[in-house]
C-alpha cells in the first residue's frame, strides 16, 4: 500500500539517529584509538633510519 511508504521511511529515520547516537555514546566513553595508541607508543622506541 503506498499510503504506508512515510511511516516506513520515518522509522528507517528514526532507526539511524538511533544508531548514529549509540555510535557516538560508545566512542565517547570507550575511546579505542586512545588506547591503542597509548600501548602501541610505550612499548616502542621510535627511530628513524633515514636522515634528510
Amino acid at each position: 500500500m503506498p499510503q504506508m511508504a512515510p511511516l516506513y521511511w520515518l522509522y528507517l529515520f528514526v532507526f539511524f539517529l538511533l544508531m548514529f547516537l549509540l555510535f557516538f555514546m560508545l566512542n565517547y566513553f570507550i575511546k579505542p584509538f586512545n588506547n591503542i595508541s597509548s600501548i602501541s607508543y610505550d612499548n616502542k622506541i621510535i627511530s628513524k633510519s633515514w636522515k634528510l
